[in-house]
């Protein structure tokens, strides 16, 4: 789940992407995650949540949704002890505009810093052996529930902020972020329910 050469913070995530994308008109998910290591599941997590949060990105129709499949397939193969990720062509060949890309990636730089700054290992049994795969279930929780956020306003930022708090604390080996992510998994379902039954 974790190798040597897997981004450790947000930024190496980002920078990554960004070369990556330099000289492309448009880059596809399949591009985005050789970018980021195909057998990276934490920053995979993390590059989902992040992306949905993004503006132009995340506010694509259909994206979150898309993201939400990626992560639903990541972890179902993380649950399965696959040692890689397998996407179907009709997700993995699905593109974005480079400009939408990078603005998304220049406005994340700043709170990427701030975040790098703050997490580090700790309560690290929260994001190992059993603890990991607590994770992997919310994170399909919120991942699931991604079509739904789509119908309520604003809840798509709460499912993203959960993806990428997950994401992070799987990188950082951060168990208070884990926690953190837990708790805006519950405020986002209790947001979402709330208006849904209203």
């Amino acid at each position: 789940m974790r190798n040597g050469d897997d981004p450790t913070t947000m930024i190496q995530l980002l920078d990554r992407i960004r070369e990556s994308s330099a000289g492309e008109e448009q880059m596809s998910v399949r591009e985005i995650l050789e970018a980021v290591g195909e057998r990276s599941f934490g920053p995979v997590v993390l590059l989902a949540g992040l992306i949905t949060l993004a503006p132009l990105i995340g506010d694509i129709p259909g994206v979150p949704t898309i993201l939400g499949l990626v992560v639903l397939l990541t972890l179902g193969q993380l649950l399965f002890r696959r040692r890689s990720i397998w996407l179907p062509d009709w997700i993995a060949g699905r593109r974005m505009p480079q400009e939408k890309l990078v603005k998304g990636l220049d406005w994340l730089q700043k709170p990427a810093r701030f975040l790098d700054r703050i997490t580090r290992p700790r309560l690290t049994f929260l994001v190992h052996g059993p603890g990991l795969y607590v994770m992997a279930l919310l994170c399909m929780l919120v991942a699931a529930a991604m079509p739904a956020m789509e119908v309520v306003p604003f809840s798509a930022n709460g499912g993203g902020a959960a993806l990428m708090a997950f994401g992070l604390a799987i990188i950082a080996r951060d168990g208070l972020v884990a926690l953190l992510a837990t708790s805006v998994t519950g405020l986002t379902f209790w947001f979402i329910l709330n208006n849904l039954l209203s």
